[in-house]
């Protein structure tokens, strides 16, 4: 029998068919889960009767087992695709380059104003009569960290979907892109104690690592301690990397303990705070004002995208990177700043 939240095709679980001796027979329902996690089969119940109907006999057969919902993939599937066609642009993706300022030797072009000094290649210049500079190739392999919290606000939905999913997907997302270009994926998922790690490493494997970490995680009613998660990080992880800070700022009280640990963060690494945009707040924020009741509600909405953007800026202004997207459009806005960034050296 299938887990009782799962949504099926037919009204009972119940189905039907003739089996002539000796022989065997298939019979196939379809099911759906409510959402991702670990869930159970049941046993079996067989009932069958005689060819004449007279005589009717029911067994129990033991077939209960667990079963993995893993988190939709569709991202991952349209974006191997789109790839494999060339046609990233469908996805949403800007188009970038991976020449820069690195340390493998790429090609030599005309110099140009904007080009260091030291990027210029002498005996080149003079044999060509005109500046030119060398191009260099990024380096490959960057350490790129995912800390997500799954704490009492990453609960909340947006439309039919908690934001903490749609950071999953994103996650999920950002390190399959992020192994194909030879990075290093790590993965600390928090709220009010550290739940899971996940080593940085490289390879098709750790994307599936990551997908067995991630499938099951469970949010919890509990605010995040972001002191725990940032301290134990640090603890962990000491080479340089891009460190995506995926939780939410609306109605948390751990506002400032955010704001000092991510200006702390910057010391060592690349900090980037992904927020989940509400499209329902924007739009309450924006209603004409018909009663008093349109009006309270506009008045809190408004009061809540203040604080947000407030806190954003406020980060912006102390060199934290910000990325705050709408739920629907988070894993493209992932990897389209990660693949900005990376282009651009700063990891």
């Amino acid at each position: 029998t299938p887990p009782p939240t799962f949504g099926l095709d037919v009204a009972q679980p119940v189905l039907e068919a003739q089996v002539a001796p000796q022989q065997r027979t298939a019979v196939r329902y379809h099911l759906w889960p409510p959402r991702r996690g670990n869930f159970a089969f049941g046993d079996l119940y067989l009932r069958w009767e005689s060819p004449a109907g007279l005589l009717r006999r029911q067994a129990r057969f033991a077939a209960a087992g667990p079963v993995k919902v893993y988190p939709n993939l569709v991202d991952v599937r349209k974006y191997d695709l789109l790839l494999r066609r060339n046609r990233l642009w469908e996805l949403g993706l800007r188009a970038t380059r991976q020449l820069g300022a690195g340390n493998e030797f790429e090609r030599l072009r005309d110099y140009t104003p904007d080009d260091e000094y030291r990027r210029i290649n002498w005996k080149a210049t003079a044999r060509r009569g005109k500046p030119i500079s060398v191009e260099y190739e990024t380096e490959r392999s960057q350490n790129i960290y995912a800390l997500l919290d799954v704490g009492r606000m990453m609960r909340s939905p947006v439309g039919d979907v908690a934001k903490m999913d749609y950071a999953i997907n994103a996650v999920l997302l950002l390190s399959y892109v992020a192994v194909q270009k030879g990075d290093r994926v790590g993965l600390l998922t928090f709220a009010d104690t550290v739940l899971h790690t996940v080593a940085p490493r490289s390879g098709k494997a750790q994307f599936h690592r990551l997908l067995e970490q991630l499938y099951a995680v469970e949010g919890q009613r509990v605010e995040p301690h972001y002191g725990v998660a940032f301290g134990e990080f640090a603890a962990r992880q000491h080479k340089r990397g891009l460190v995506l800070v995926f939780t939410d700022l609306t109605g948390s009280i751990s506002t400032d303990a955010l704001v000092a640990q991510m200006v702390r963060l910057r010391r060592q690494h690349l900090p980037l705070l992904v927020t989940v945009a509400d499209p329902a707040i924007n739009r309450l924020a924006n209603q004409p004002i018909a009663d008093s009741t349109s009006l309270y509600e506009r008045t809190v909405a408004e009061r809540v995208l203040a604080e947000r953007r407030a806190t954003l800026d406020r980060l912006r202004r102390q060199g934290v990177h910000t990325l705050d997207a709408p739920a629907d459009e988070l894993s493209v806005a992932v990897i389209d700043r990660y693949l900005a960034m990376k282009e651009r050296m700063l990891i």
